[in-house]
């Protein structure tokens, strides 16, 4: 698999035009990492006949339970009954515990590769100050030897694999990552935010004695504004399904950390929004407006869900997706007013509109039996994440009557001696 197909993976706030200038600018970042960059190959993956892996994570309260057995276990595959080959206990990257059950074939059970692959996915258009902490709680207390690290930028992909984080120290590939972070982030998000602020111009009401555009043409513009920002933040779910069917092919526990940021959408506020539907109530163009626009404007993911759950769940990723409610301060139109006098702010709402977001990734996340944070802290909230991936069972059986028939196997994991909060993938594809 080819860089060029990686930089497809990436959610997308920008256009074409913008990738290609920002291309020439990056070249002395790139080069830092250019050891790194990942240089993968298409390899082919076959569900196992013998051996189901599932990471299992077991909770009472908000507290890994770690003091269960095999006996404790029950594995359904499509809501059939399976005999459990061995149950291992994982933190870290040790294996703390292990049962191999007293079976002739269970002797065969696969043996764990307990080497992790960190994803970290940034979807944002602002860069957050709480990131820097983010990175020096990654190198100071979470990589380890034979760890590798693959970040997804706005802008760009970088693969370090384990062997380049031996060879440097953690905090010069740190610095160097937190510049490479900042700058992708801010570049390639800088048509978002300028998409945003325009939008704010449009709305914004002149000062007394300038002139004014008719209610009809700010709507029309306000409606071009907002369509170019939707197709900023377009999701690309061939590259969401590419990504996943590489991560499958790396060795190891897979764990995928997005951030994605709250975004926030100026419109008129809704006292304003009420007296303009009063005001232009005989006009019935500019009341559909109104209502097409402000009242009743939702966003749709665009992307098969139940797909992109699917092809994450058969890949064994856990993805936890940490939902940033922190957004910078508004500016002022009135800071950037050149021509028709200045304006006003004080009719417009800054309305958050990441519903279809948030719903869709947390269902992908819930589906790998990752978590869904919400916070205004970046670091917080990948510290918590982190605490949820470092420890979990794996489990192995054999599929009983399995046929590579293609279809999708749901798993469902169950334990027996208490009540816990039991999470893990939803299934595999048996191909």
């Amino acid at each position: 698999m080819s860089k060029d197909t990686l930089r497809r993976f990436q959610l997308s706030r920008r256009p074409p035009p913008v990738i290609l200038i920002m291309g020439g600018m990056l070249v002395f970042a790139i080069s830092i990492f250019a050891s790194f960059i990942l240089r993968a190959q298409e390899l082919t993956h076959a569900v196992s006949v013998i051996n189901v892996e599932i990471p299992v994570r077991v909770y009472r309260g908000g507290i890994f339970v770690d003091s269960l057995t095999i006996k404790d276990f029950e594995v359904f595959d499509n809501n059939e009954p399976q005999d459990i080959q061995a149950v291992y206990l994982i933190k870290g990257t040790s294996i703390k515990r292990e049962e191999i059950a007293p079976r002739e074939e269970a002797k065969k059970a696969a043996r764990p590769q307990v080497s992790r692959q960190f994803a970290l996915f940034f979807e944002m258009s602002d860069y957050l100050p709480e990131i820097d902490k983010t990175l020096d709680y990654l190198f100071d207390k979470v990589v380890l030897p034979g760890d590798s690290l693959i970040v997804l930028t706005p802008l760009k992909n970088y693969h370090l694999r384990s062997e380049a984080l031996a060879q440097m120290p953690k905090e010069k590939v740190k610095e160097q990552l937190r510049g490479i972070l900042r700058q992708d982030i801010l570049m390639g998000g800088s048509e978002y935010r300028n998409t945003l602020q325009e939008m704010r111009r449009v709305l914004a009401t002149p000062a007394a004695g300038a002139r004014d555009l008719p209610m009809d043409q700010k709507l029309f513009d306000y409606a071009l504004y907002l369509s170019k920002l939707e197709s900023l933040r377009h999701v690309n779910e061939k590259g969401l399904l590419d990504f996943a069917a590489y991560l499958k092919n790396l060795p190891g526990q897979k764990y995928v950390y997005m951030f994605y940021q709250k975004e926030m959408i100026p419109q008129y506020s809704p006292l304003a929004l009420m007296n303009y539907e009063l005001e232009y109530q005989g006009d019935p163009t500019v009341t559909m407006k109104f209502l097409e626009m402000f009242d009743l404007f939702n966003r749709n993911v665009g992307i098969n869900v139940d797909a992109v759950n699917k092809a994450y769940a058969d890949s064994s990723i856990s993805i936890h997706f940490l939902f940033l409610t922190k957004t910078p301060a508004v500016r002022n139109p009135v800071e950037n007013a050149v021509v028709g006098g200045l304006h006003t702010v004080a009719e417009i709402s800054q309305v958050e509109h990441s519903e279809d977001l948030y719903g869709a990734f947390g269902d992908v996340a819930r589906a790998t039996g990752g978590i869904v944070d919400s916070s205004g802290n970046a670091a917080a909230a990948f510290a918590r994440a982190i605490n949820a991936s470092e420890n979990y069972y794996l489990i192995y059986y054999k599929p009983k009557k399995y046929t590579a028939d293609g279809s999708f196997h749901e798993l469902k994991v169950k334990v027996t001696t208490g009540s816990y909060q039991v999470a893990h993938r939803a299934g595999y594809w048996a191909k």
